[in-house]
């Protein structure tokens, strides 16, 4: 496992980020799992995060201008990572969005730097069905900008519906907008982790069920949830 992806997965533990357990999801489906990135809630907290983020994106090697973070976490997570970066010594432009459209003051949806001529590298925590990502693109071609990639947390690699397609929803994202996903850490990195840590031992069993019976790739048609 890449070195960013266990120190990611070592602080979403220690901020509460994960959590084992039985989760009911948006989806209906229960989950032994679940990432909250509203735990990392403190200033210390972002910024490692922040380091993990620029770590992944330095070692996919994608160009880009600006960084873009969709309402609503993906504005706290974008404002770390331009400070990081920062701090490595690139100095980059920042912009989000407004769930709602100003009408007083400056106006409008966008706050920030423009996209306009911008390779635009848009930041946030998980794509699940994919609409707040697409509503952002559409945000930043509109404003003139150029889509360079996105940038997530954690890639559940999760199938949008299993039974017309083990495609995950991150997946469906990339092909359909043909643009790179990178993802800091994803299921098999956390599968990866939980066999090499006692502690977390027994969470991999309920894990690899549920992969099996929701995840992206080839069923195991023998699993069942435990």
């Amino acid at each position: 496992m890449l070195e960013h992806r266990r120190r990611f997965l070592d602080l979403a533990l220690r901020a509460q980020a994960l959590q084992f357990g039985e989760f009911a999801l948006k989806s209906g489906r229960v989950s032994p799992v679940f990432f909250n990135a509203g735990r990392f809630d403190s200033g210390a907290l972002l910024a490692a995060l922040a380091e993990c983020y620029a770590d992944a994106i330095e070692q996919a090697d994608v160009e880009f201008d600006l960084l873009f973070g969709p309402a609503y976490k993906g504005i706290p997570l974008a404002t770390a990572l331009a400070c990081e970066f920062a701090r490595r010594g690139r100095d980059l432009p920042l912009a989000f969005n407004r769930k709602e459209a100003k009408t007083h003051g400056e106006g409008g949806t966008l706050i920030g730097a423009s996209p306009g001529g911008q390779r635009v590298l848009i930041i946030d925590d998980v794509i699940t069905a994919g609409t707040a990502i697409r509503e952002a693109l559409g945000l930043i071609r509109d404003a003139g900008g150029a889509p360079a990639g996105i940038v997530i947390a954690l890639d559940r690699q999760e199938a949008v519906d299993p039974a017309v397609s083990r495609r995950s929803a991150t997946e469906t994202v990339a092909i359909e907008q043909d643009l790179p996903v990178i993802a800091v850490a994803t299921l098999d990195d956390l599968l990866d982790y939980a066999s090499g840590d006692p502690a977390l031992a027994g969470q991999r069993g309920r894990l690899l069920a549920y992969r099996a019976i929701y995840g992206a790739g080839t069923p195991d048609a023998g699993a069942t949830l435990a």
